[in-house]
């Protein structure tokens, strides 16, 4: 924006994630729209909206997202219920949606330095397709997706950059994937991006949520899918927003879309108000009450969140704040870090007296540089999950107790390391099938670093003048010729041997 100070974004966001249950929200359809081969193949009475069918909602769904609700620290309600929620448009078979408006699971709550105002659960609407046949332009409704359990958290309107939204967002996701309650993928959907935006003169500081008096209209971007576009899509209407008011104009309420091609927002229609739904109570689901023990047995099963598990990895593991940070952002590479950990634990210390008190930051600074190094950049080549390849935790563990003990060197660690993650072989079945152990025959050690001295006269002759770098090149020589069957640091040892007997 070209004046910062004069303006401040008001920024709320509105985000559907699609839950990963096995049926959808009200049937017993199945829940896999975007696997379906065929368009409107997981559909019943009930998802298309047919007379007479009645509605049961998911159990699971709304677990879920009382789950969801307690780790964002919301207020979970004793008394919730379903409404029915009043529009018109070609995805919405019924005519209505079942949703809910003034009794949410969950409210309140935060998350970093947002506010969230309501997390409740709703069902998926259809999906319209735009297509030609026959050479005219034709809309097409695929109900596969038509009520698929839909989670809606709604934030306080505490955002004022679009780099703080997408902060926000990525939290979020990454909260939700930790509770394993949805992939969360936007490519395909699963998650999408409602962004409400506003500009206001009234506001006690750049970096205050104190909204003296907001705005007297606000934009809302519809079904964004990336951050990148969620990003964007705030940073224009901002602009947008500013030039209008400049004019002295008032931006129009309405809801808008994001034309990713063009890079700006099309108008679509005039923002709804609650009124415009005519919202009332769905009369064919009765009110739901949640005992406390039942609430109770929820919360006993959230999962160590990230921020927790950031924390615990500078505390019990040492880690550095960037080292923690990578390794807590996917709950599976931190469950294969820690099992990786514990399993060099085990090896390193089996038989001896320090595996009682023994202390986890002693093992895992090593393990974490072989994650966030070579194993993320195989994952990062291959595009696959840590849970995907054959490499296991235990293997590394082993890899690097191998390494610890002298049996291999630390290139032949990177060599077996890559063998291990083609084949799922252990490490010591590959460095005996390849003969990559350390040669400990002293004999053909040494009469190979007299050779390699005896043709580099130079670098020798460097080395006893003092300069130390020429023993880096004589040792790569060394385990160049040994195949990397030796260990540099014996080899520097028996190098600055020989020079001293040399010069006797």
């Amino acid at each position: 924006m070209a004046n910062k100070s004069k303006y401040t974004p008001i920024i709320g966001l509105e985000i559907h994630i699609e839950l990963g249950t096995v049926s959808k929200m009200f049937c017993g359809c199945k829940n896999d729209p975007f696997g379906a081969e065929k368009p409107n193949i997981y559909t019943c009475p009930v998802c298309l909206g047919l007379p007479g069918a009645l509605p049961v909602p998911n159990k699971k769904a709304v677990t879920w997202v009382i789950m969801l609700g307690m780790a964002l620290g919301s207020k979970i309600a004793t008394d919730s219920k379903f409404d029915r929620k009043n529009y018109f448009y070609p995805d919405l078979p019924k005519g209505y949606q079942i949703s809910q408006y003034d009794e949410p699971l969950a409210q309140g709550g935060q998350l970093g330095d947002v506010r969230i105002s309501r997390v409740h659960l709703e069902e998926d609407t259809g999906k319209l397709v735009h297509a030609t046949v026959k050479a005219k332009k034709v809309s097409l409704v695929d109900f596969n997706r038509s009520g698929v359990a839909l989670v809606e958290i709604v934030t306080e309107p505490d955002i004022r950059s679009s780099e703080q939204a997408v902060l926000f967002l990525k939290r979020l996701r990454q909260i939700v994937r930790y509770l394993g309650i949805s992939d969360a993928d936007m490519e395909k959907g699963s998650m999408r991006i409602e962004p409400n935006i506003s500009l206001s003169r009234y506001v006690n500081s750049v970096h205050s949520r104190n909204v003296q008096k907001l705005p007297n209209y606000k934009v809302e971007v519809k079904n964004i899918n990336s951050f990148k576009f969620a990003k964007n899509a705030i940073d224009y209407e901002l602009k947008r927003h500013e030039i209008l008011l400049e004019k002295g104009k008032t931006p129009k309420q309405e809801t808008r879309g994001w034309d990713e091609k063009k890079n700006i927002t099309v108008s679509q229609r005039s923002k709804e108000e609650a009124h415009d739904y005519r919202y009332f109570p769905e009369p064919d689901i009765p009110p739901m009450r949640f005992a406390k023990p039942y609430l109770d047995k929820i919360r006993a099963e959230i999962p160590e969140l990230p921020q927790q598990k950031f924390m615990r990895y500078m505390q019990t593991y040492g880690l550095s704040e960037y080292d923690s940070e990578i390794l807590s952002v996917n709950r599976e590479v931190a469950l294969w870090f820690e099992a990786a950990v514990e399993a060099y634990i085990q090896t390193a210390t089996t038989g001896t007296e320090q595996k009682e008190n023994v202390a986890p930051s002693a093992y895992s600074k090593v393990v974490a540089n072989w994650i966030i190094g070579d194993l993320a950049n195989m994952l990062k080549k291959d595009k696959a999950g840590i849970n995907e390849i054959r490499l296991l935790p235990a293997h590394l563990a082993e890899l690097l107790y191998l390494l610890d003990k002298g049996k291999i060197s630390s290139t032949v660690a990177k060599r077996v390391f890559i063998e291990v993650y083609k084949t799922g072989k252990t490490p010591s079945s590959i460095v005996k099938e390849l003969d990559l152990g350390i040669n400990e025959d002293s004999f053909v050690l040494k009469k190979t670093i007299e050779e390699v001295m005896s043709v580099n006269h130079k670098a020798v002759e460097k080395l006893r003048a003092g300069k130390t770098a020429a023993i880096g090149f004589l040792i790569g020589q060394v385990m160049l010729k040994m195949k990397g069957r030796a260990d540099a640091k014996t080899v520097s040892k028996l190098i600055e041997k020989l020079l001293v007997n040399s010069k006797q």
